[in-house]
């Protein structure tokens, strides 16, 4: 497949998105905002189609003004109506139009009327939610869909059998959510956002959508495995209903490899010399998948895929080193925290969401750290096109309690047990890192799991490492960034983190060694803050020649650092994050505060020392 093909593909899709009524929708607030938040609109609130790994032509979007309430936790029916919001922007959010609060005593509601087009009939009729934070429950027409726990995976209902069979259908969600007072995975969300702790996020954040299936058999999931050393392709369809599922290979838009199975078996493609995924060649084949039923392709499924290998090797020194198909890569990339001024976990827009990966590789980075927060699948897709490694960190849960190690003075191992996480903070961990894992792992860009970061959190290290190994074998384990780290074996990697400047507070000769956060070099600038005091980086600086001065002589420094085992390392940060203005960006992506010619030289230096 083409790089652009299914870029093409997901714009064709455009067409099924419908029209909504104009409406007095404004964003709230008063804090800066990017330039795509002039964008957005009632009309035109994401609607891109969402799932890049199983487009399907017809499609619907339910994204845009929806009615809201707030009540008691403990409230059966929703009140009446507060107001309108714009989905699918967070309520906390400018551009939700509202920029309200949720206390963990309250529930948070929506609801909105929809028709299902009339070619549709006959079809079944899936209703997704790409994320919705924390916990909600879904009524449609009165009757009760179900309930879903975890603010960053999607969720889906058959929706057919509650369908009044003419006119509106009223869709409704009761969405609850603790923050900082809840026992969920939440990442960086706070009730009282100060420092590195930033403000909540409620309710709906990804987007909302249907689709017909075919009732006699439809593709529902599939999972990709490459073996580059064999050249193989493995793929596992999930499907209900089907005899049988053809899985079918495309390069350049041409079946090349092709195989018949049924649901969740192997299906093995030989792939004749494999054209591999790198950062300097992005290369995606395509995937076409469909349901087969009584000799019949009833339905079917576009994707992709890439041949890539991550690995572990030792160099002549005999240093453990990450390999990309079987060569050795340093990694190097910035600390990606995700958050957007005006709507917080969600970008604006499509193209805004895709400006942070572009601007990445502007500044010479191959990779990127996604960190404690999981992102739509339009962003790995970007990630996959554009070439752009990626670790997946694991947003942290409950208070953060375990051992601060740098309060000690001393480097340590800890076993990573927080006796004080409760059992209901760690089931509730452990049960989204799963779905995170089985969501995101078609992705080709992931190529190291990070289930906890600095010991916020973290337990049962072992077992949690054990469980990722489990799930996904073929990719490497970061097992604690910077954190309580456990040696012998568990995981991949030892992670040192040390600002501002780069240095190793750990090495282990049995594991490979990075720099998992350094630097956060402050800029404040007038005009793009998010508020206007209380700003702070590890250190600060007062103009843009200052701060690429000392970012180049931090960069000089990991060039030693490398030659003795360090084998990758993370920059602190992508962007300010609303107090924190040690971003290579601004908050509102206006300004480079950074040289990117000069960053990006001194970038590819460090990089290519290990070539």
């Amino acid at each position: 497949m083409k790089r652009n093909s299914l870029v093409l593909i997901l714009l064709a899709t455009l067409a099924c998105v419908p029209v909504f009524a104009a409406n007095k929708w404004t964003p709230a607030g008063d804090h800066i905002k990017t330039r795509w938040a002039s964008e957005v609109g009632p009309k035109n609130a994401h609607t891109e189609y969402p799932r890049p790994q199983m487009v399907r032509s017809s499609w619907q979007s339910l994204n845009g003004l929806w009615d809201y309430a707030i009540s008691a936790d403990l409230a059966v029916e929703m009140p009446a109506k507060a107001g309108e919001i714009l989905v699918p922007f967070p309520l906390e959010s400018a551009l939700s139009g509202v920029a309200g609060s949720l206390s963990d005593d309250q529930a948070l509601w929506y609801k909105r009327s929809f028709r299902v087009p009339s070619k549709w009939k006959g079809n079944d009729i899936i209703l997704h939610f790409d994320a919705v934070d924390w916990e909600c429950e879904v009524w449609l027409n009165g009757n009760k869909l179900g309930r879903h726990q975890g603010g960053y995976t999607a969720f889906e209902f058959n929706i057919t059998p509650y369908l009044n069979k003419r006119g509106d259908q009223v869709l409704v969600l009761k969405v609850q959510d603790g923050t900082d007072n809840g026992l969920q995975p939440r990442g960086k969300q706070i009730m009282a956002p100060k420092g590195i702790w930033y403000t909540p996020v409620s309710g709906i954040w990804q987007s909302v959508w249907m689709e017909p299936v075919s009732p006699k058999a439809h593709i529902t999931d599939y999972n990709v495995s490459s073996d580059i050393d064999a050249g193989y392709l493995t793929v596992i369809p999930e499907a209900e209903g089907a005899d049988v599922v053809l899985v079918e290979l495309l390069k350049d838009g041409v079946s090349v490899a092709s195989a018949q199975v049924r649901s969740s078996q192997k299906a093995v493609l030989k792939v004749e010399n494999p054209h591999l995924w790198s950062p300097d060649d992005p290369y995606l084949y395509g995937l076409r998948l469909s349901a087969i039923k009584d000799g019949k392709a009833v339905d079917s499924v576009q994707g992709y895929t890439a041949m890539r290998k991550i690995s572990v090797v030792t160099d002549a020194a005999g240093h453990k080193r990450m390999a990309l198909n079987n060569k050795i890569l340093f990694q190097y990339g910035p600390l990606d925290q995700g958050w957007w001024p005006d709507g917080l976990y969600t970008a604006p827009t499509l193209a805004a969401l895709e400006y942070d990966v572009r601007r990445t590789k502007d500044y010479g980075f191959n990779m990127i750290r996604k960190h404690i927060k999981v992102e739509p699948a339009t962003w790995y897709y970007a990630c996959d096109r554009l070439g752009v490694l990626v670790w997946q960190d694991m947003p942290c849960t409950d208070k953060y309690h375990g051992r601060d190690w740098w309060a000690q003075g001393k480097d340590v191992y800890d076993v990573g047990n927080s006796d004080q996480l409760s059992p209901e903070a760690r089931e509730n961990f452990v049960a989204e890192w799963k779905e995170i894992m089985a969501q995101l792992k078609k992705f080709q860009c992931i190529v190291v799991w990070v289930p906890f970061n600095e010991a916020w959190g973290q337990f049962d290290t072992k077992k949690v490492v054990d469980l990722t190994r489990e799930i996904d074998p073929s990719r490497l384990i970061n097992h604690a960034s910077g954190g309580n780290w456990i040696s012998g074996g568990v995981g991949d990697i030892i992670d040192s983190h040390y600002y501002p400047h780069p240095q190793m507070r750990l090495v282990d000769p049995t594991m490979v060694n990075v720099l998992g956060e350094y630097g956060g070099i402050g800029l404040p600038l007038e005009g793009h803050l998010w508020q206007p005091d209380k700003n702070w980086g590890y250190i600060k600086f007062k103009n843009s020649k200052e701060v690429t001065d000392k970012y180049v002589e931090y960069t000089e420094m990991l060039l030693p650092l490398v030659k003795d085992g360090c084998s990758a390392a993370v920059y602190t940060q992508t962007t300010d994050v609303e107090g924190e203005v040690n971003g290579l960006m601004t908050y509102d992506r206006a300004v480079d505060k950074l040289d990117p010619a000069r960053v990006s030289a001194a970038n590819r230096k460090v990089i290519d020392s290990l070539k």
